[in-house]
């Protein structure tokens, strides 16, 4: 005999709980069946039947799918549902007509009857992950007026992507078309039924006075309670510290909480609500890496079915989960070492034949076929094969030049870190009391013989002379690097502008911190250039340093920090504070796609502590805490690239220049091409905000574009918040350059430092990642081994083959573009507003990328411009906004996506 121990009060919830769903679905089940007989009336009678108005509409969605396959179980409950009277339904809120009946004090628009998606059962799920579109009738109530927003309530078993909602006859207003893009989870999912307002924008003070509760309740919504684990369907926003990246309980991967301290300062994550690791409270869990593509993030985040198809996250989980444990593995020499250059060349020409066993046994039982062929490029000779990049297309040895090393500066991957000198010898702004003396030992009678005859001063008085200046980011953490087995040096390069336009490196400054004391300064070796002996091989290896040192500036700086990084403070705050009606959530929605969902990646299997970035870039287990010592001096209206590029003395202000700008390397192509794509998007930005704000008054005014400025300085950037140089937002103008910055670094400063990584690092010796010894001294076997073979003591120095297949496989997913791409001047939807003047403003937008474009093919064309493609042939293209699927070399897309 069993006694039940449910209170008296839990019997009541339960039964009106009940009693709450037989209401729900006999509602449902009649509304269906007035569906049918409306529809059967209209058919006979006409759009008019008894007095009634009929409105047709179209919805298009999505089914539940994975990745390119069925959900089949997902697919039969839903129809399962649908028979039990368990339907989708739609109501629409008019934006004219008020309910009344309502016991709020402030009003809200009335709501319509009902109606259900028609024929769920007899539509089939595609075989691909396609869209289905479905009818839906409405009885039409007059006093609807106008739809504003509609809500929508599933009751089916499984979400679905809803992506537009179309009236074709609403009376007195004709067609109203909804786009929404967003996934719809089962009612029980929800505290409230989802809401999807009209593709109008409104400011805050201009809304409709029955939408505006509906707006507020949306934003609140968004913005969560701050607490607890977030699970997929919800749709919150929240900040979060980088608490996430170490694993107290294995010693070697413990690291600090990232940002929230003046120690280590950094932008904020999202937020994923996951518990403390029980030995550290202040660290978060970390998820394991089979459960790393179900780490939280807003549903509407996430990667889309395309994407995922092409097996871009996955790729990253597998790249890190079977093939370096399997790689590690291995003591065979000949994996563990590139033996000769033509080693390296077998990447791309018959590949390396991977040992049989274990390796290529545990790698096919673990890796879908078709993600072993994508990272592997397997033959079914257990063959690992690349693209070639496009650095040795032309030329196999071009890229050892001296000509391609300073070349790359001003149109590789990384052509942001270059600068003029304005004072010799180069000076370091490093603490003196905790390092000593770190100004630079160059001198003139290093450099003067490569001066065209003339005195250093008067290079420098004519601006000739530029510096890659790596030393102060890097010394505080040389002595710690050097401790492992990587070997490395701080290093400055100087380089002369010659007479043809092209840079030439004439100086290389290769600084260690002093053996005995780091106060007691740097112990440095200034090497120059040589083209006999073995002094041509230590100046190969300087080269090299230096490669080393930009490969890690470039990954962690200019690409993660300064893109990655920086950007998602500013999706969360958009998110959170201006709702979706607000203008300028419409103006920067689609420049943060995918791009909380690429940074969570990252989070799990890139950045995070052991992992790929960790193994195969020099800065190690510092990566990320480098990342936040250089964090500190990160100025958000300094991302502009014309001030960017008038701060490195790469530029000077000039009324009669274009753009206002003259260059002081005429021939400097991501500048060239950077600053057209500027001021074509601050001139839609521009046309678009002063649509908006006519006045500035109406800036000040807006309480949401307030709030959101407040929230990205004090939350977001809350390390950086007292800084005086973040910008107002008083004026019109403050919010065009404030826009402006933010969809420059989102699209074209991350297509120029990211979609070249395999076109010039895909060939590791070009773009080593790390470094294994340092330069070898007269008299001992290395210096005797660098006269002898100076190839192989280049291949002992620079990554090793382990680290280099990984590294390669990573560059070259993250260099691809999808599928699903959507380049700047595209939109998703070509509907994406009402408003008349906003989209003729973005398709001269459009027509102007197209003219940049022409343009850009036409000077990679002028062979006078020799800095535009270089020994090794490779025209500047990585700021065509354009592009095709697949490793390219070229497109702007419209956010960070990968």
């Amino acid at each position: 005999m069993f006694r039940s121990f449910t209170s008296e009060k839990e019997v009541k919830k339960e039964s009106q709980k009940a009693r709450d769903t037989d209401a729900e679905n006999h509602t449902q089940t009649c509304t269906c069946m007035d569906n049918m007989f409306r529809k059967v009336s209209n058919m006979v009678f006409g759009e008019k039947f008894l007095g009634k108005t009929i409105v047709n509409g179209k919805v298009v969605l999505m089914k539940k799918n994975v990745l390119d396959f069925n959900d089949l179980g997902a697919s039969v409950l839903d129809r399962a549902h649908e028979l039990l009277g368990k339907h989708i339904s739609i109501q629409f809120i008019s934006v004219t007509h008020a309910d009344r009946t309502s016991s709020e004090k402030a009003l809200r628009g009335k709501l319509g009857n009902p109606a259900i998606l028609e024929n769920w059962i007899s539509s089939i799920t595609p075989l691909t992950a396609g869209e289905s579109s479905y009818e839906v009738t409405f009885d039409w109530d007059e006093e609807i007026g106008l739809p504003g927003a509609f809500l929508v309530k599933n009751l089916h078993h499984s979400e679905f992507y809803l992506m537009t909602l179309t009236l074709e006859n609403v009376p007195g207003h004709g067609k109203v078309h909804f786009v929404c893009n967003s996934w719809v989870y089962p009612a029980k999912r929800y505290t409230k039924d989802r809401i999807f307002f009209a593709n109008k924008a409104y400011l805050p003070g201009e809304t409709p006075a029955l939408l505006l509760p509906y707006r507020e309740e949306e934003l609140v919504t968004l913005r969560g309670n701050g607490t607890g684990k977030l699970e997929e369907w919800e749709r919150v926003y929240d900040y979060a510290l980088y608490n996430d990246l170490g694993d107290p309980d294995d010693e070697d991967k413990v690291r600090p909480v990232i940002g929230g301290s003046l120690e280590f300062p950094y932008p904020r994550r999202g937020r994923t609500g996951r518990s403390p690791t029980e030995i550290d409270p202040k660290t978060e869990s970390r998820l394991l890496l089979i459960e790393s593509l179900q780490m939280y993030v807003p549903r509407d985040e996430r990667f889309g079915h395309l994407k995922r198809s092409d097996f871009l996250a996955y790729g990253l989980e597998a790249v890190f989960k079977f093939l370096l444990p399997e790689f590690e593995a291995i003591t065979d020499d000949t994996i563990d070492e590139f033996d000769s250059f033509d080693d390296v060349l077998k990447l791309y020409k018959g590949g390396i034949k991977l040992p049989k066993g274990p390796l290529n046994d545990r790698i096919r039982e673990n890796i879908p076929l078709q993600v072993f062929k994508e990272l592997i490029r397997s033959d079914g000779e257990g063959l690992a094969k690349y693209s070639t990049p496009e650095v040795i297309k032309a030329d196999m040895s071009a890229w050892s030049t001296d000509e391609e090393f300073a070349r790359e500066m001003l149109a590789g991957v990384n052509p942001v870190s270059i600068q003029l000198l304005k004072e010799f010898p180069p000076t370091s702004k490093l603490d003196a009391q905790l390092y000593g003396d770190q100004n630079s030992s160059i001198r003139s009678h290093h450099i003067e013989e490569h001066l065209d005859g003339l005195e250093v001063n008067e290079i420098l008085k004519a601006k000739r002379l530029f510096i890659l200046d790596h030393h102060d980011p890097l010394m505080p953490y040389v002595k710690r690097i050097n401790s492992t087995s990587t070997k490395i040096y701080a290093t400055r390069t100087l380089l002369l502008l010659q007479k043809d336009g092209t840079l030439k490196p004439i100086a290389i400054e290769l600084s260690l911190p002093h053996p005995d004391d780091e106060k007691l300064g740097a112990i440095s070796k200034v090497c120059t250039p040589s083209k006999h002996g073995v002094e041509a091989g230590i100046w190969k290896l300087a080269k090299t340093y230096v490669a080393v040192n930009d490969s890690g500036v470039h990954q962690l700086i200019s690409h993660w920090l300064n893109t990655h990084a920086v950007i998602e403070p500013f999706v969360i705050a958009t998110n959170r504070k201006l709702s979706v009606l607000h203008p300028i959530n419409k103006l920067l929605h689609p420049h943060f796609r995918d791009t909380m969902n690429i940074n969570s990646t990252a989070r799990n299997i890139l950045i995070n502590s052991g992992g790929i970035l960790e193994r195969t870039f020099f800065t190690g287990k510092y990566s990320i805490e480098m990342s936040s010592k250089i964090y500190k001096d990160w100025v958000f209206p300094n991302q502009a690239l014309p001030i960017d590029l008038v701060l490195r003395g790469m530029a000077v202000e000039d009324e009669n220049s274009l753009h206002g700008l003259r260059l002081t390397i005429e021939d400097y192509p991501y500048a060239v091409d950077g600053l057209e794509i500027w001021s074509a998007i601050k001139t839609w930005v521009e046309d678009y905000c002063r649509f908006y704000y006519t006045q500035d008054d109406m800036v000040k005014n807006d309480t949401e574009l307030q709030s959101w400025w407040k929230e990205v300085r004090e939350e977001g950037h809350g390390d950086l918040k007292d800084k005086t140089w973040w910008p107002k937002l008083e004026s019109v103008k403050d919010v065009i350059d404030n826009c402006t910055i933010i969809i420059w670094v989102s699209s074209a400063l991350h297509a120029a430092v990211n979609f070249g990584q395999y076109p010039y690092g895909g060939f590791p010796p070009n773009r080593p990642t790390l470094s294994r010894r340092l330069l070898p001294e007269p008299e001992t076997p290395e210096y005797d081994e660098l006269k002898e073979d100076p190839q192989k003591a280049f291949l002992k120095t620079v990554t090793p083959q382990l680290q280099s297949l990984l590294s390669v496989t990573l560059i070259e997913i993250l260099s691809r573009h999808t599928s699903d791409e959507i380049y700047l001047g595209q939109r998703e939807c070509p509907e994406w507003t009402m408003d008349a003047e906003p989209l003729k403003a973005f398709e001269k937008f459009g027509k102007k990328l197209k003219e940049i474009q022409e343009r850009i093919v036409n000077l990679n064309k002028d062979e006078r411009l020799m800095n535009r493609f270089g020994p090794v042939k490779i025209p500047y293209t990585l700021l065509y906004p354009s592009s095709e699927e697949g490793l390219t070399g070229r497109g702007i897309p419209n956010s960070v996506s990968i």
